[in-house]
């Protein structure tokens, strides 16, 4: 069960990297500011498997309350998801540097026009 503060904390670092994705104009911290979303995302699948005085899923006949691991490997795999995923939009952004001389997006579509 998510506790109240930890989806306050969920929802605060998820809308600081949306509001970072949304009004940046350079490609880094665009890529910065989608990291960021990620991690949100990410400490949200955590929090899901928490349960208040669960044991870890062996069987044991003396624990009655076991936690779900089903939350942390989806945790584990969606860091490796944004791993690959930032890797590949700071690829991006360098190649556009290298294109255009500069990260800012309105002088690429400019220049692109």
């Amino acid at each position: 069960m998510i506790l109240p503060a930890t989806q306050v904390v969920v929802v605060v670092v998820f809308l600081i990297g949306l509001y970072g994705v949304l009004t940046c104009r350079k490609l880094i911290r665009i890529c910065i500011s989608l990291s960021v979303m990620e991690s949100g995302l990410i400490l949200f699948l955590v929090s899901l498997g928490f349960v208040e005085g669960a044991t870890a899923p062996i069987f044991d006949p003396r624990h009655a309350v076991y936690v779900d691991p089903v939350p942390q490997a989806l945790a584990l795999t969606a860091i490796v998801i944004a791993a690959g995923v930032n890797a590949i939009a700071l690829m991006l952004a360098v190649l556009a540097y290298r294109h255009y001389g500069t990260t800012d997006i309105r002088e690429i579509w400019r220049r692109r026009a």
